[in-house]
């Protein structure tokens, strides 16, 4: 667990070497994080994200971090809970699994995720919590590219609901 933190954060403000975006299909911004993102970001990042053509539900892109203080960011599309009869888990866990592999895969250190599919997508937020806590430790034991996963939880809601899934009391 040492390489794993949860905080109560403002991900566009973490000096890491790649956040994630819990984007939308198109990359070309939206709101919550992703809006956030884009808009600490300037608009290269949206110069950028029209070059990719999207993104499918469960993969992920990755640009640069422009204006953040993250060199690079990680664009992943969480799928929107539809009731959980659309494999809605298994692509949010390869939304954390795809990320992670991306990461490792460029060398990166340090990557700082939100919530992915807990906001306007309306996902759960506990079984979502379960989920990536399974999702990162599970990358962690076989991996060590990256030093730290840093789950940013923008309110008190969902920072002590990851909390409570990573065993941080």
């Amino acid at each position: 667990m040492e390489r794993v933190e949860v905080i109560q954060a403002d991900i566009t403000q973490l000096v890491v070497d790649a956040i994630v975006n819990a984007a939308n299909e198109t990359l070309l911004g939206g709101g919550g994080v992703d809006g956030a993102i884009h808009k600490a970001a300037g608009p290269a990042l949206l110069a950028e994200c029209r070059t990719l053509g999207g993104c499918k539900t469960g993969q992920c892109k990755v640009t640069g971090g422009y204006k953040l203080p993250a060199k690079w960011v990680i664009h992943t599309v969480g799928p929107v809970w539809r009731g959980g009869g659309q494999q809605e888990e298994s692509l949010l866990a390869h939304c954390y699994r795809i990320c992670l592999q991306t990461a490792s895969h460029r060398g990166f250190k340090t990557v700082a995720f939100p919530s992915i599919s807990t906001g306007a997508f309306r996902f759960p937020l506990k079984r979502a919590s379960e989920i990536a806590r399974y999702e990162i430790q599970y990358f962690l034991k076989k991996n060590d590219v990256i030093s730290k996963v840093i789950m940013a939880c923008l309110d008190g809601e969902t920072f002590k609901t990851y909390r409570t899934a990573f065993g941080i009391e």
